[in-house]
């Protein structure tokens, strides 16, 4: 039978074995909850520059601009009026998962769901049958005058619907796409980094 010598500070290297476990969740956590507020960032910034991953967004309507004008906002981003869309693009943590997105529970400055809003601008809507009312009629007429669009004959006639569809302006699918190359090594780094195996 051979005889085995141990040698160094076996108290420190069972210390540290023990530690290892929780020491890598922590990591984990961290390197997770890091790559989802970069996804998070990148969806943000391709808001405010009007390309989310690159993809630039179509410009809004002359008409789109007159309403917003006539409601008192100004600016001319496509997704941007308010920016409650865009300030509504959250990142959630639990346990080993994350979202990115616009949650359920998020609430624009008028009430409205934005994530309602956020998967019609996603996807594209059905066309919509709006009944009109006097005052609808008024301020569609308000608004192609504001556009310099030509109102029609009849003034103040017309049919008693308006049938809308919202166009898909994907901001949320381009940035993923953007993103995932690399995602692996990204977050296998982060965990490295974290739990001191930087150099192994």
């Amino acid at each position: 039978m051979t005889a085995v010598t141990k040698t160094g500070d076996w108290r420190r290297a069972r210390a540290l074995l023990a530690a290892g476990p929780l020491r890598l969740k922590a990591a984990i956590g961290l390197a997770l909850r890091q790559e989802a507020e970069a996804l998070r960032r990148e969806i943000v910034q391709g808001l405010t520059r009007q390309a989310p991953g690159g993809s630039p967004l179509a410009p809004p309507k002359e008409t789109t601009l007159a309403a917003r004008r006539l409601k008192g906002f100004g600016g001319s981003k496509s997704l941007i009026v308010r920016a409650d869309l865009r300030n509504g693009v959250a990142t959630i943590v639990r346990g080993d998962e994350a979202f990115v997105g616009v949650p359920r529970t998020a609430r624009g400055k008028d009430g409205q769901s934005l994530a309602n809003v956020a998967e019609i601008q996603e996807f594209g809507s059905a066309p919509i049958v709006i009944p009109m009312t006097d005052a609808m009629r008024r301020f569609v007429f308000a608004v192609l005058r504001e556009a310099g669009e030509p109102i029609g004959a009849g003034g103040g006639g017309g049919a008693g619907v308006v049938v809308v569809q919202v166009p898909a302006r994907p901001f949320l699918r381009p940035a993923f796409e953007r993103f995932k190359p690399g995602a692996q090594r990204r977050f296998l780094a982060r965990v490295a980094a974290h739990s001191g195996m930087g150099g192994v």
